[in-house]
C-alpha cells in the first residue's frame, strides 16, 4: 500500500502545482508567504473508516540557502493501528526558492516494512539544476544525473507553489510535471467548484482537483486522486481522496496551525 507517493502527489501538491501550459492566472500571494511565517497541516488517512496513516506537513518561510531566500516544506507520513502488518515512518523535505518556487533540493528518508510489505530503509537526495535541465540523485554515496524538463517540480515544491502563489480557479485543466526520484510523470488535474462536508469546518464551498493517472508502484495501473481546497484566499487543503488499485484511502484535515 504505497500511499506515500499518492499522498505527496496529492497533498502534495498536496499536494502541489503548478507547471502547466497556457494562462497561469494572476499571482495570489496567499497565506503564509511573509518572511518568518510557518503553517502546519495534520491529516488522518483512513481505509474502510479505520485510521491507518497520519500525515503532517509544515511550510516555513524566511530562511536562506547559499545566500538565496528559500522556503522549506517538510512532510512526515506515519502508520497507525497496523502493528506488524505494515510500518511506515517516512520523512520528506523540499527546499525551494522563495520568489519562483523553483526546487533546489528534495530529500526522502524512507523507513517502512512489515509482514505485508518489503522492508525499505534509505535516504535519497535530489539536487535540481533547472538551468541545465537535470537533477542529480544521490543515494548511498552514488550519484546519477537524470535529464528533466526545465520546469519540473518535486511533489512538495509543487505544493508550496500552489498553496502560496498560484490562483485556484474552477473549470481549468492543470498540467504538472512531477519527479520524486522514481519516475518523471506528467499529471493533468481538472478543477471544479462544489460543496463538501469536512471534518474540521463542516459543509463548505470548495474547489476539487481531480486526476486519473497511472502509478509504477502498482504496475502502471490507473488510480484517481481528488483534492479539496477551501474556495477562499486561505486555499486550505481540507481533504484528499485516493481511489487506488489496492483500495480507497481518504485523508481528512484534523488541524491547521499558522504562526
Amino acid at each position: 500500500m504505497s500511499v506515500r507517493r499518492f499522498l505527496l502527489i496529492g497533498i502534495l501538491l498536496v499536494s502541489g502545482t503548478m507547471v502547466y501550459g497556457g494562462d497561469q492566472g494572476r499571482v495570489d500571494k496567499g497565506p503564509g508567504l511573509g518572511p518568518g511565517t510557518r503553517t502546519s497541516f495534520l491529516y488522518t488517512g483512513k481505509r474502510f473508516g479505520i485510521p491507518v496513516l497520519k500525515a503532517y506537513i509544515k511550510i516555513e518561510n524566511g530562511s536562506f540557502d547559499q545566500g538565496r531566500p528559500v522556503c522549506q516544506i517538510q512532510a512526515h507520513v506515519d502508520s497507525v493501528n497496523l502493528g506488524f502488518l505494515f510500518r511506515m515512518n517516512n520523512h520528506f523535505t523540499s527546499v525551494v526558492e522563495t520568489e519562483s518556487f523553483t526546487p533546489i533540493r528534495y530529500v526522502k528518508e524512507i523507513d517502512q516494512g512489515g509482514f505485508l510489505r518489503e522492508t525499505k530503509n534509505y535516504r535519497q537526495t535530489l539536487t535540481f539544476d533547472a538551468t541545465h535541465g537535470k537533477v542529480v540523485a544521490e543515494q548511498k554515496g552514488e550519484k546519477r544525473e537524470v535529464p528533466l524538463p526545465s520546469n519540473t517540480y518535486d511533489p512538495l515544491s509543487m505544493f508550496a507553489r500552489y498553496y502560496l502563489k498560484e490562483e485556484l480557479r474552477s473549470d481549468q485543466d492543470i498540467r504538472m510535471f512531477i519527479y520524486d526520484g522514481v519516475k518523471l510523470r506528467e499529471v493533468v488535474f481538472h478543477s471544479r467548484k462544489e460543496k463538501v462536508n469536512t471534518k474540521l469546518y463542516g459543509e463548505i464551498e470548495a474547489v476539487c482537483l481531480e486526476s486519473t493517472t497511472s502509478f509504477s508502484t502498482f504496475g502502471d495501473k490507473e488510480g484517481v486522486i481528488r483534492i479539496w481546497y477551501t474556495a477562499d484566499k486561505e486555499k486550505t487543503p481540507v481533504s484528499i481522496e485516493m481511489d487506488l488499485p489496492v483500495g480507497d484511502v481518504v485523508f481528512d484535515l484534523d488541524s491547521v496551525e499558522r504562526s
